[in-house]
């Protein structure tokens, strides 16, 4: 008997009726992830520090789609503030199939350029505080790792076998955590290295428990974010030139829908575990790991 219908496009990469939940969701990388999986079916919950940007989200991309957006204020830094989160997650959901932890933050940048020693203990020293990189260690690594753990038993009840599916995490790592130049960012580069670490740690412990839970990251190459352009417009998109090269074999900066189809795949290849799949557009052929 054929198996044709199973390769649809929409039995392949079938999100509808998931419960998602996607942190940072209100900006950048987190809002076309949002995008890519409320308008394919799911229930997106997005979590974030502001709630008039996450609202604003709701109300501009939650209009006339398949799926819906619910904004939820939350902090994803401290233990109670995760939580807070999970508690309020299970208070309406009997289940949670995809969790994305894609909140992250980065401090500014420093000069490695020196003529001396001297000149380069100052660039690197001087403006950096070990504050800096516990906030930075704090968002990008713990909130991550508390994130996960906090929800366990609301993902594995997600599995179900029948059809396939099993509670995913997708985290947003970075090529920065990959990369072995600093890009004038050591304290987020070096945070998330050990986020792409802390994926495999999560995966591989998960699977020893027993527990049909997959966990894998996207590393994101040149996207338009906050955090990238410092700024986004009035429906909380961020633009970048198109002709921004940066040195790319591709060419251009990613798009919505470039990191649309890495978060599809990631959430809907059951097959895919412990693995950290970099969009980059050729970045990393031309820097090395």
């Amino acid at each position: 008997m054929s198996n044709n219908a199973d390769m649809l496009l929409g039995e392949v990469f079938n999100v509808k009726d998931k419960v998602a939940l996607v942190t940072g969701g209100g900006s950048g990388i987190g809002l076309m992830i949002t995008q890519a999986l409320a308008v394919n079916g799911a229930k997106v919950y997005i979590v974030g520090r502001t709630e008039e940007k996450l609202d604003r989200v709701a109300e501009v991309y939650g209009k006339d789609i398949a799926g819906q957006i619910i904004p939820i204020q939350g902090d994803v830094a401290s233990k109670e503030g995760v939580q807070k989160i999970v508690k309020e997650i299970e208070s309406r959901e009997k289940c949670l199939c995809i969790l994305v932890n894609n909140a992250g933050i980065a401090a500014p940048k420093t000069s490695t350029q020196a003529d001396d020693p001297e000149e380069l203990r100052k660039n690197l020293l001087e403006p950096t505080s070990v504050d800096e990189w516990t906030s930075v260690y704090a968002t990008n690594v713990v909130g991550p790792y508390l994130m996960t753990t906090g929800f366990l038993p609301l993902l594995q009840k997600s599995t179900d076998m029948q059809y396939g599916w099993s509670g995913c995490v997708i985290n947003i790592t970075s090529i920065s955590g990959l990369v072995r130049i600093s890009q004038g960012h050591f304290s987020y580069n070096a945070s998330k290295g050990a986020q792409v670490h802390l994926n495999k740690l999560l995966a591989a412990e998960i699977a020893k428990a027993g527990f049909k839970i997959r966990v894998n990251s996207i590393a994101p190459g040149v996207f338009p974010s906050e955090m990238t352009t410092q700024d986004s417009n009035e429906n909380q998109k961020s633009e970048m030139p198109k002709e921004h090269k940066g040195g790319l074999p591709s060419q251009r900066p990613g798009n919505d829908r470039d990191m649309a189809a890495a978060v599809l795949f990631a959430a809907s290849c059951q097959y895919l575990n412990g693995q950290t799949i970099p969009v980059d557009g050729g970045y990393l052929i031309q820097v090395g790991t």
